[in-house]
């Protein structure tokens, strides 16, 4: 148990340059081929979900149960009073959730953290599965989890660190994209329940002002994140 826990604790070799700007390559290509990027889109529907549960909890509601569909789309349920600042906090929380969890794991990994944050990525797929209410759902996170854990059980020092690079940038990147997407289904008459939508009827502030601090966030997430990761000169 100490051998594992300071395995968890340790703190990994700085990763080269290559490596860094290498995986940052690879999860753009992960957003921008489409035919790869309807499969791993579910990963920023897992965070983006996982986000509205985490807001709903802190703020005192009670998480009903979320849902993940095969379309990328998801939803997740809770009870409390329907309008106030707490709903509009769970609203806020979807999608910058996925930036800001990337940003937390740009952070981690400054510190050298890779395996502690693959580990505390497992905990939180376990606690959120608690939550799945649905098949598909309950399928996409084990499937997810599994990916983590095999890589954080059985590989190398340098395969964990890939993968947690991977990880981060992925999210960090995505989370723009998805904002993008959101604005374009709204133009094409599309997705008027989405969380800008509610936040409009909520707040009555225009939904595509909400549309742009979503934008605003994942940017200034993504621009943190470069600057933690090392790629830019100091």
């Amino acid at each position: 148990m100490k051998e594992f826990w300071d395995n968890i604790t340790s703190v990994q070799p700085e990763p080269s340059l290559q490596l860094i700007i290498g995986t940052g390559v690879a999860a753009l290509l992960l957003i921008a081929w489409r035919p790869i990027w309807k499969h791993t889109r579910q990963v920023v529907t897992i965070a983006h979900e996982g986000a509205h549960g985490l807001i709903a909890a802190l703020v005192g509601r009670k998480l009903s149960g979320i849902r993940l569909h095969s379309d990328t789309s998801g939803v997740t349920v809770s009870r409390g009073k329907p309008t106030g600042g707490g709903m509009i906090a769970v609203l806020l929380a979807g999608y910058p959730g996925p930036a800001l969890f990337g940003l937390a794991a740009a952070f981690v990994l400054s510190r050298g953290f890779a395996v502690a944050l693959l580990w505390g990525l497992l905990a939180a797929l376990v606690i959120l599965l608690l939550q799945i209410r649905n098949l598909f759902g309950l399928w996409s996170v084990l499937v997810f989890g599994a990916l983590v854990f095999s890589v954080t059980w059985w590989g190398s020092p340098s395969v964990q660190s890939t993968f947690a690079h991977l990880l981060t940038w992925f999210l960090l990147l995505a989370a723009p994209r998805a904002v993008l997407e959101l604005q374009r289904s709204r133009r094409h008459g599309q997705g008027r329940s989405s969380d800008a939508d509610q936040l409009r009827r909520l707040t009555g502030v225009p939904a595509l002002m909400w549309v742009g601090v979503f934008g605003l966030v994942t940017l200034a997430c993504l621009a943190l994140g470069v600057l933690w990761s090392g790629v830019l000169p100091s």
